[in-house]
């Protein structure tokens, strides 16, 4: 079992976050497992600086300690930049492109758009999908502003091309409709950076991750990134030399199920709310374990409130990991998936 700490130097981990990285923690440390560090820090524009030095003290203070050294994502550009290049060789039955660029503005489809499944989620109308390819090379070669995405199956696919499953921890048996509520995803942006659904599927497979735990609204996310996780896999990139962990396991592809993946199992978790009903997040500085600390608290109360949380205890109370990886199951979260509300 090989796990990870994947947090994003944007701010100060708050409650909501320790709880997250205890889980995912707990789900490799539980079963003998790995847990491996990686800073996503690449979305430069927001990153705080010195972020990434908090959060790993945060961490030790918890007392969630991690294998190897921690790995960076702005130190990996190169390995996106080869996957991009190699999906981007890859070409369709129909003659398409698989990746192909997208002069779509977000105003664009907004106009062209309705929100998925009520979650704010905007399928892409498949715009510059449609344009020839004489087209497309010209319209890059003049420096029109364009992201690169990934091609779904279209909406005449067979329903076993077109769907996505895999069984979570927590909330059991997914299944998503690649064309109907996913849609063709951007995997570089239009500012030239990498989409954060390329760079984690890239890592996942290059690290060796063998589960990933995370919060509920990421799903979809796992979806979509199964499918480019598949794809680097036909194209060649992405899961070799395998950052001295070894990434071996049963390579993904489309069956009654659709597309699925053996050597990845995830976990997704209940989200956290602050008392007045947000969302927990670093911009509101909500509980950040800074001022906890500053304030005196002690790390084995936030461990045991996280642990409450999670449902690995019955109540919230001071206690420590060993304790906690004695106790630790998914059964009692799978039992209790409503998203929490904090109030420590």
């Amino acid at each position: 079992m090989v796990g990870r700490l994947a947090p994003s130097p944007t701010g100060r981990m708050h409650v909501g976050n320790a709880y997250a990285a205890l889980a995912a923690w707990l789900g490799a440390r539980a079963e003998g497992g790995r847990v491996l560090l990686r800073i996503e820090d690449i979305d430069a524009p927001r990153v705080v600086k010195d972020a990434d030095r908090w959060i790993m003290d945060d961490l030790a203070w918890l007392g969630l300690d991690w294998d190897g050294d921690p790995v960076y994502q702005s130190e990996r550009l190169d390995r996106y930049e080869a996957a991009l290049r190699g999906l981007r060789e890859v070409t369709l039955d129909d003659g398409s492109p698989l990746v192909f660029p997208c002069f779509c503005s977000r105003a664009d489809i907004r106009a062209a758009s309705a929100p998925n499944e009520g979650d704010g989620f905007l399928l892409y109308p498949g715009t510059c999908r449609r344009l020839s390819e004489p087209v497309r090379r010209e319209r890059v070669t003049r420096g029109d502003r364009h992201s690169w995405r990934i091609a779904v199956p279209g909406a005449d696919a067979p329903e076993s091309e077109r769907m996505v499953g895999f069984v979570d921890r927590v909330f059991g048996e997914q299944r998503f409709d690649l064309t109907r509520q996913l849609g063709d995803v951007v995997v570089r942006r239009s500012d030239g950076l990498f989409a954060y659904q390329l760079a984690v599927t890239v890592d996942d497979l290059a690290m060796g991750v063998t589960q990933v735990v995370r919060g509920r609204d990421l799903l979809r996310s796992t979806a979509i990134q199964l499918w480019i996780r598949r794809w680097l896999r036909v194209a060649g990139v992405g899961g070799d030399g395998c950052d001295g962990v070894g990434c071996d396991g049963a390579a993904g592809g489309i069956g009654d199920a659709g597309v699925t993946d053996a050597s990845v199992e995830f976990a997704h978790v209940p989200l956290v709310d602050a008392a007045d009903g947000r969302r927990m997040a670093k911009r509101l500085n909500s509980l950040d374990l800074g001022t906890l600390r500053e304030r005196g608290a002690d790390p084995r109360e936030v461990l045991g409130y996280c642990a409450w949380l999670l449902r690995v205890i019955d109540e919230p109370r001071p206690v420590g990991v060993d304790e906690l990886v004695e106790r630790f199951s998914w059964g009692p979260i799978a039992a209790d998936r409503a998203d929490r509300v904090v109030s420590f």
